[in-house]
């Protein structure tokens, strides 16, 4: 026997401020109809309707035209500014490691423990000397 499934169709319902508030994120520049399609998980097309209907911009009769251009610009933009960040975190990296070798040399040659240790109590010194 076999089974007939229907899909369920789920009608969303959205409110006019969280509408409004799409259309402002876009006539700000913040995003791309693209990009709030997918970030709010609302189509493009009802987005555009959206626009037509609250945003503070658009006349009667004309239609609104998203360039490609602008929007993958900002997408470079944003992979430029990622590439810039991971090598930055990358020098960090490195600047760890390098320290922690010192550190590691420094016990092992000199004897000297650089690592700060929590479980160890304070000394009297500095007891003695802060403020409390």
């Amino acid at each position: 026997m076999i089974a007939k499934v229907n899909l369920i169709r789920k009608k969303r319902s959205f409110s006019e401020e969280f509408k409004k508030d799409l259309v402002r994120l876009f006539e700000q520049g913040k995003y791309s109809v693209l990009q709030l399609g997918k970030l709010y998980g609302v189509p493009n097309s009802i987005i555009y309707l959206w626009i037509y209907r609250y945003s503070q911009f658009n006349e009667s009769g004309y239609r609104v035209i998203e360039m490609k251009q602008s929007s993958t610009s900002k997408v470079k933009a944003l992979e430029q500014r990622i590439a810039e960040l991971e090598k930055l975190v990358g020098q960090k990296q490195i600047k760890i490691d390098f320290l922690e070798e010192m550190m590691a040399v420094a016990k092992e040659e000199l004897q000297i423990d650089i690592k700060k240790k929590y479980s160890t109590p304070r000394s009297a010194v500095s007891v003695k000397g802060s403020k409390a």
